[in-house]
Parts: structure tokens; sequence; C-alpha cells
């Protein structure tokens, strides 16, 4: 259930009617928007009945939400969220790029990548410290060093850093370094995990899993959001279907049905969506004119020797010249990067 304020609603106002929902052993998560504040109420809905919020000053009207998605709903906010990390804003009508290797190497082939995909437009340094592998022989990654190298990395290049978290005994470490935790696609519904990253203060960005449904997703994204934390930021990264020449398919039919059904940015990852590097550009493209908010791409400077994901990866050249191209279609569908 959701409670529109009236727009000349009072602090005081705001404030009784979330100590009110709060005696009734509810909760309620406060959203503030440009024309109206709304209180989303988590709980029971039957213990409304003993109290008619209507009456209560400063109160427009209460509605139910039909969807089992609540607070990342379009009905709880109706203008889109943009999610602030330091300056670099995820959402609105600005693109983010996001770019780095698949998994950290080493301080220096991090520092020749990121200084390579900043100098392209990216804004953001992504690579991953803990590796989720489906072989238990790969590489795993080189945890808290890791984690280390991109903080350092990230500074001294002025770049915002993602990295995955994989463990809620972890999520303390991660948000010592990063800017931005990530909970990967085989993650989105450890329930545990998400609620742990619900209570983070750090932005979440949310990949889809490999087999979820859209409603999953926003449900997967309701957790981190019931905990508090509405700073999500969801990924489209591809779903397992029955073809076979790309490594998943990308489904970039969620971008406008996500746009429609949540207020929460939407990146795409056309580089796990595909897994070959031939195809990452003209997804990228075709992303972008989709409506996606941004993109996770993954650059190396030795594709060969990449201890991860080397066939999807970009060659600093190459993500330079999917930037330009990308920025034409920006500008053609009144978005900027």
């Amino acid at each position: 259930m959701i409670i529109v304020l009236k727009a000349n609603a009072t602090k005081k106002q705001v404030d009784h009617v979330v100590e009110k929902i709060k005696a009734l052993g509810l909760k309620a998560m406060v959203s503030r928007g440009v024309e109206r504040t709304i209180i989303g109420v988590i709980g029971p809905e039957d213990a409304l009945r003993v109290q008619p919020l209507e009456v209560f000053p400063g109160v427009e009207k209460v509605l139910p939400v039909l969807k089992p998605y609540k607070l990342v709903s379009r009905e709880f906010k109706p203008e889109g969220s943009v999610i602030d990390v330091g300056g670099v804003k995820i959402g609105g009508k600005g693109l983010v790029l996001m770019a780095g290797p698949c998994s950290v190497e080493g301080r220096q082939m991090l520092m020749t990548t990121a200084k390579a995909v900043k100098q392209a437009g990216a804004q953001v340094l992504r690579g991953g410290a803990f590796k989720p592998r489906t072989s238990p022989y790969s590489f795993q990654g080189l945890g808290e060093e890791g984690l280390k190298y991109l903080r350092d990395v990230g500074q001294a290049t002025g770049m915002k850093v993602v990295t995955e978290l994989m463990d809620v005994r972890h999520i303390a470490l991660v948000e010592k370094y990063a800017d931005i935790v990530q909970i990967g696609a085989r993650n989105m519904q450890n329930f545990e995990l998400l609620k742990e990253a619900g209570q983070s203060q750090k932005p979440v960005l949310l990949k889809r899993g490999l087999s979820a449904t859209i409603t999953e997703f926003l449900l997967a994204a309701e957790y981190i959001v019931s905990q508090g934390n509405f700073n999500v930021i969801l990924c489209e990264r591809g779903i397992r279907s029955f073809e076979e020449q790309t490594r998943f398919t990308l489904d970039l039919a969620a971008v406008p049905v996500i746009k429609k059904l949540s207020h929460l940015p939407i990146i795409v990852d056309p580089s796990h969506g595909t897994g070959l590097w031939d195809y990452v550009e003209p997804m990228a493209k075709a992303a972008v004119a989709a409506g996606a908010d941004g993109l996770m791409i993954e650059v190396h400077p030795n594709p060969e020797t990449a201890l991860s994901d080397g066939p999807q990866s970009l060659l600093p050249e190459r993500f330079a010249g999917l930037v330009r191209e990308v920025r034409k279609v920006a500008k053609s569908v009144g978005r900027t990067l």
C-alpha cells in the first residue's frame, strides 16, 4: 500500500503518519519526489483497516499496490530514480560507462586498463576481486589484494569503483574499498546477501539471474530496497536460452519493460550477454537505443592472457571505438555521454 501526501504536506504531518504506521507494527518507507512525498507501507495491510489513514492531516489518498514488488514499482515512485555515486549520476538524461577487466590480475594491468577506459569516456572502473566461477579449479580472484588495487587505481585515475560481493562475511571488506557493491547473477536470489546489501550505505548494482524472470528480478531488488537502501541499479546481462551461438541471450526487451514497471535505473552488460567481443559493440549500441541508462563493458589490454572471460573482452582501442559509436546513438535518442 502507498500513501500519497498532499503537495503542501508539512514535515510534522509526514512524521505523524509514519509514527502511526509504526505503531500498527508496520514499516514505513518514505520517498520524497519532485512534486509529492509518498509513504510505502510494508507488512500485513489488514492492520490498516482499524486505522483509516485517509483522515490524517496531509494525506491526499491511500492506494493499494497490486504488483508483488512494492517499493521498486512506478506506483510507489512515478519518476525515475537517479543514483548519485559521488558525482557520477546513474539514471536521468546522462549515460554512465563502467569498464575494466573481468578479474583484477595485478596492479599494473589494472592501471593500464583504467587509464585507457577513462580516456575513452568511462566513469566507473569495474573489476572482480572475488570471482564466482563455474569450475572450482578456475581463477577465483585475488581477494582483498585485488580490492586494494581497485581502490588505489580508482583514486589515481579519478574513477569510481564497482566490484562484486559474493559472501555476507565479506560485506564490510568490500564496502571499505568499493563505491558500488555488485550482486552478481548467480547471487540474485541469495536472499540473505540481498538483505545485508539492503543495510549497506553503498549503492548496489544488481545483475539479473541467468534464468530469472523480470518479476523475479524486481523482487530481488525489492529485498534490498525493503531494508532501507534505495540506491539500487539494475543490470541486464543476458539469460539462458536454447541458443548456442552466444554465451547468453541478451534480453534487451527487458530494458523498456523495466522502465515501465520500475523507477530504478537499468544498465546493460553486453560482454556477458554475448560472450564474444565482436558482438559487444552492436549490442551496446542497441542497448542505448532501447533506453538503457548505461553500459558495463569488459576491457583487457591482452585478452589472450586474461585469467577469465578473455573471449568477450575488448582491447582498449576497440573500447574507444565503441564509445565513439555509442555517443552517436545516444545523441539520436536524446541522451548524453
